[in-house]
């Protein structure tokens, strides 16, 4: 079994609305052989709790205009460290970035199928990193040579 057609156009717009709100790395697998409650899943982060919530309101808002789509669940709203939003065909994760590492979920799904993104999504890879990079510079700039 592959993910429907829906859940294809669902993923690939909520890819899009994560990419434009500036996501980091973000990935969508097809987990319709393994879970039979969804057909796929999404997953993005970002480095602050206020950007997850904008990641995760401007997928919602899109999700509704563009597709009629509304979420059946949507949890972690409060702390924002973790937002699940369930559409029952994908299911959409945004996670801070210190979550998206310590939960690693690309390793429980790398042998699922990693499904096509619009390429502003697929540029989103490696941003994470990136910025963590740069925040590690950010912090020892001004010290100097502290020998």
């Amino acid at each position: 079994m592959t993910a429907t057609d829906r859940s294809l156009e669902l993923i690939t717009t909520a890819a899009q609305a994560a990419a434009d709100k500036l996501a980091h790395d973000i990935i969508a697998y097809d987990v319709s052989d393994v879970l039979s409650i969804t057909d796929a899943f999404l997953l993005a982060s970002a480095p602050n709790d206020r950007q997850v919530k904008s990641i995760v309101d401007e997928i919602e808002e899109r999700l509704l205009k563009e597709l009629g789509a509304k979420p059946v669940r949507r949890e972690g709203d409060r702390e924002a460290r973790w937002v699940l939003l369930d559409y029952v065909d994908i299911v959409v994760h945004v996670q801070h970035s210190e979550e998206r590492v310590f939960y690693a979920l690309e390793r429980l799904w790398k042998d699922c199928p990693e499904l096509d993104l619009p390429e502003d999504a697929k540029a989103t890879r490696g941003k994470a990193a990136e910025h963590a990079k740069l925040q590690a510079e950010g912090d020892t700039a001004g010290f100097g040579d502290l020998r």
